[in-house]
């Protein structure tokens, strides 16, 4: 009957199944390891000291203002403890300040999956944030 108004009824969306089966593809894809463009957690910044503090956060702010997720850990934690956590946190960089980096201008940089630290600049350190994401796309 064509006078008769009727409601459609949707019985199932799949819009968030599929949202979901693309975001199972990529975890099992990257072993939970993101690569840098797409994970949340990308850098976070420890400081050795309270005495680094205000360095940390020129870093954190530098590094913020590049366009990258940058976190700080400010806890009064031993620097092992932070660092562990960061990696068990899978960040896909782990930047390292303290007196002697402070007095360069420099960070200690750690990647997830290595344990060898390197020091690097600040502009190094985006420059190399950069480089990946761009070889990404």
């Amino acid at each position: 009957d064509e006078a008769k108004l009727e409601r459609p009824v949707m019985k199932h969306r799949a819009i968030l199944g599929s949202v979901e089966r693309m975001f199972a593809i990529l975890l099992e894809h990257y072993n939970g390891k993101w690569p840098l463009w797409l994970n949340p957690r990308q850098a976070i910044v420890c400081c050795v000291s309270a005495n680094s503090l205000t360095y940390a956060k020129e870093v954190h702010a530098q590094i913020r203002a590049a366009g990258f997720h940058v976190d700080i850990d400010m806890t009064d934690r031993t620097i092992q403890k932070r660092v562990r956590e960061a990696q068990l946190a899978q960040f896909n960089y782990i930047l390292v300040v303290g007196a002697k980096e402070a007095e360069s201008g420099k960070v200690s940089l750690r990647v997830r999956d290595r344990a060898d630290l390197s020091t690097e600049s600040i502009a190094d350190v985006i420059a190399r944030f950069n480089d990946e994401v761009a070889s990404f796309q």
